[in-house]
């Protein structure tokens, strides 16, 4: 492993007529070099323990771009963290329009990172786009029907109702109808289940992020399967799965990495936010930059 010194820049880019902003990671000594694009999960911000890992891609050589999507972060829009994946992918794809245009980047040596929700992101861009040259899959959200067998039918039920008045608020011009992103079992959140409690230790400490998203996402989630993409997907394919993950089946992972005709499966026995942390962390970016490196050198 390599130790380049890197600089961190602000940027922008376009997205249905609003401004994305993100960072971009520059290392130093190296001229175009090969570029990482990153976004985070389900309502998180791109602040959230992502410059972890675009500081370990920087520090070898890659450069990354990281942004936040439309409504979170500093980026443009509301209502706050309206969390849409179909806006996401826009964002995605906006943002894939922009690091090409960069000039101080290899815009032939391209690779997408998404995370749990944007684990699925990268997915359907890598589709759409064959020029990608390499995905990384952290923990992804790949099918909503077997997201759904885990929560049960009782939850179900409270995320339709919440999803309806949310949609009623905005039929009659009100302000949104809100949920929580994260919280324990006990009581009702987008994200509830044994181990969503661990969202919390990946918010950072300096952000004004609100732990709440507005709950129309709870009609439009079962409509988002990126397995569906996941044969068009040609590019080297890095899948990474929490085998004790209560949102996530790590069977889906795995079967959506089978779909895939040149995809890497690697198992983890820990559950849905582990890999954020620690060892954990450490061995699951180390095997993701030598990837990366792999397929972009």
């Amino acid at each position: 492993m390599n130790n380049y010194q890197f600089t961190v820049s602000p940027s922008e880019f376009p997205s249905q007529g609003l401004k994305c902003r993100a960072d971009l990671y520059l290392p130093l000594g190296i001229e175009k070099p090969s570029i990482v694009i990153m976004a985070h999960g389900f309502g998180a911000e791109r602040n959230f323990v992502l410059p972890n890992f675009a500081e370990h891609f920087a520090k070898n050589g890659l450069a990354v771009y990281l942004f936040d999507y439309r409504c979170f972060g500093d980026s443009d829009g509301i209502p706050r963290n309206y969390v849409n994946p179909y806006h996401h992918l826009q964002d995605w794809q906006a943002a894939l329009t922009h690091v090409k245009t960069l000039a101080n980047i290899n815009n032939k040596k391209i690779a997408l990172w998404g995370s749990s929700y944007s684990g699925g992101h990268v997915i359907v861009t890598a589709a759409k786009n064959p020029d990608v040259k390499a995905i990384v899959s952290q923990v992804p959200h790949v099918n909503s029907l077997a997201t759904a067998k885990l929560l049960g039918i009782s939850y179900l039920i409270k995320a339709t109702w919440h999803g309806l008045l949310d949609l009623f608020s905005t039929l009659l011009g009100r302000d949104p109808h809100y949920v929580k992103i994260y919280s324990s079992p006990s009581e009702f959140a987008v994200l509830n289940t044994i181990d969503s409690i661990k969202y919390g230790e990946i918010v950072s400490k300096n952000s004004a992020w609100q732990n709440q998203c507005p709950a129309r996402i709870m009609l439009i989630f079962a409509t988002y399967n990126p397995i569906k993409f996941a044969k068009k997907v040609t590019c080297p394919a890095l899948v990474m799965s929490a085998e004790k993950d209560s949102l996530i089946p790590a069977s889906a992972v795995a079967k959506t990495a089978g779909n895939m005709p040149n995809a890497t499966l690697i198992k983890y026995p820990f559950g849905h936010f582990d890999i954020y942390h620690g060892e954990h962390f450490l061995d699951a970016v180390n095997k993701q930059c030598n990837f990366l490196l792999q397929n972009l050198n």
